[in-house]
């Protein structure tokens, strides 16, 4: 069964704070990504230190069911995973690497040779699997990540990817515009564009990142 059963849960958790789904910082496209990302939040007065990239798939930096970069965003990409090496920057994607999606594992095996970059496997799909994130990035010292607040959460959806990074307690860069032209885009991500002004027009304000699973 595809349906994203972490989102339906979570909506109860959205209806009662919804500044959960609103993100540190946005940028229209992928390729307007601010590489390291601590200047992006240095811009806003929020001083961070990012170890780690979690990185959405669909509609951020590729397009929806392709496993590689979209081309124009390819040089961005390559300048990320120099800024962010080996296991310091992970896919993790409601489509590859989600095993209620993905069984066999074979989307996951498909993305990670075309981008060079891990895909997490995880049964939670977003933006419940932050405890699978967290458990990822344990397993791999290396990457120097003590907490959440070191890691920062790329995503076009303010539902999954910064309520993600929100309930981790990370930084979440909301890409607006992402590779779809607007029309052709679900119902959901259109919505989704209006959301977040609308909320901060009525006094709601992200979340500062801490440290709820450590």
């Amino acid at each position: 069964m595809n349906l994203n059963l972490s989102a339906s849960v979570n909506i109860f958790k959205l209806l009662a704070r919804p500044s959960l789904c609103l993100p540190h910082a946005t940028i229209s496209t992928f390729d307007d990504l601010p590489v390291p990302l601590n200047k992006l939040f240095a811009q806003n007065g929020k001083p961070a230190d990012i170890k780690a990239v979690v990185l959405d798939k669909d509609d951020c930096f590729a397009y929806p069911e392709r496993s590689e970069v979209y081309g124009p965003f390819k040089k961005r990409f390559e300048a990320l995973r120099e800024a962010y090496p080996g296991r310091r920057l992970l896919i993790v994607s409601n489509t590859a690497g989600a095993v209620s999606w993905d069984r066999d594992g074979k989307l996951a095996a498909e993305v990670q040779d075309a981008t060079g970059v891990a895909v997490l496997s995880h049964q939670v799909k977003k933006p419940g699997c932050g405890h699978e994130i967290m458990s990822y990035f344990r397993e791999h010292p290396e990457t120097g990540v003590t907490g959440p607040h070191q890691i920062a959460v790329v995503g076009d959806r303010l539902a999954t990817d910064m309520m993600l990074a929100n309930m981790m307690g990370s930084w979440g860069v909301w890409v607006k515009d992402g590779v779809v032209p607007h029309q052709e885009k679900s119902i959901f991500s259109r919505v989704e564009r209006s959301l977040a002004p609308y909320l901060i027009a009525r006094g709601y304000s992200t979340p500062e990142p801490s440290s709820p699973f450590e």
